[in-house]
């Protein structure tokens, strides 16, 4: 096994425990922990290597929320299919983008998300939500808006797809949450899909990297319930890694 392989494993673990410890937006790292630390030369092949990584462990995730009965499998579908197409096309123009501008817009894009962690929604919403015709078209919407975020910048979109999915549909957090990782997969896997037949994917990286996230996510699993009064100082925690990060990003892309 090389220095990279173990790098690999080892930034999966990061991803797949600060998933476990503060749920959505932990999958953001993803790509700069690629570029910098293993060591993956392409931000593009970083963004598709990513997102298959990101799909994989969304549905896997998925499994144990299907279970419990979390997921509003219409609501899910509806904004899912539609963000599959907005997935699509985000992955074909984000493909086109220079490195120079991809990764600037991806640090802000970063450092949204940290203040949006930072001031987190406190709305509840309606655990009898249930789709009517009225709300199908705020879920396409909603759907078409994120699933092309999530395509332009290769991530999982699960902090954007949960608030999305509670304004148009008025769910509440928990099934926003769960239904969250069918779009989170969705998306992930056709932005994979989309870098993939251009040769933008690095299967070896892939593969150890989801190895580690579940690896990572194992471990994590059992410390989120020890630690669950402190989620909120773990999220503001994050959100300030995040912030560093993306200003890191904003150094090297400026310095060239």
């Amino acid at each position: 096994m090389t220095p990279a392989d173990l790098a690999a494993i080892l930034c999966g673990g990061l991803v797949g425990l600060v998933l476990a410890l503060v749920g959505g937006g932990g999958s953001i790292l993803a790509t700069p922990l690629l570029i910098y630390v293993v060591g993956v030369s392409s931000p593009h092949v970083a963004i598709g290597t990513s997102a298959m990584a990101v799909a994989v462990n969304a549905f896997a995730n998925l499994i144990a929320h299907a279970r419990a009965g979390n997921v509003k499998w219409p609501c899910a579908a509806t904004f899912g299919g539609s963000g599959v197409l907005g997935a699509l096309i985000g992955a074909a123009i984000g493909k086109q983008m220079h490195p120079a501008i991809l990764l600037p817009l991806f640090a802000l894009l970063m450092i949204s998300i940290a203040l949006t962690m930072l001031h987190p929604n406190a709305k509840e919403g309606d655990p009898d939500a249930h789709l009517t015709p009225k709300m199908a078209p705020r879920l396409i919407g909603a759907g078409l808006a994120v699933g092309f975020m999530s395509g332009f910048f290769g991530i999982g979109g699960g902090f954007l797809i949960v608030p999305g999915l509670m304004l148009s549909s008025g769910m509440a957090m928990l099934n926003a949450v769960a239904s969250s990782l069918f779009s989170v997969g969705a998306f992930g896997a056709a932005t994979a899909v989309s870098y993939a037949l251009d040769g933008m994917v690095d299967w070896r990286v892939a593969a150890l990297f989801i190895t580690g996230g579940i690896i990572g996510g194992l471990i994590g699993a059992p410390l989120s319930k020890k630690l669950a009064t402190q989620r909120g100082l773990l999220r503001r925690s994050f959100a300030i890694l995040v912030l560093l990060v993306a200003i890191y990003i904003l150094y090297r892309s400026w310095a060239g």
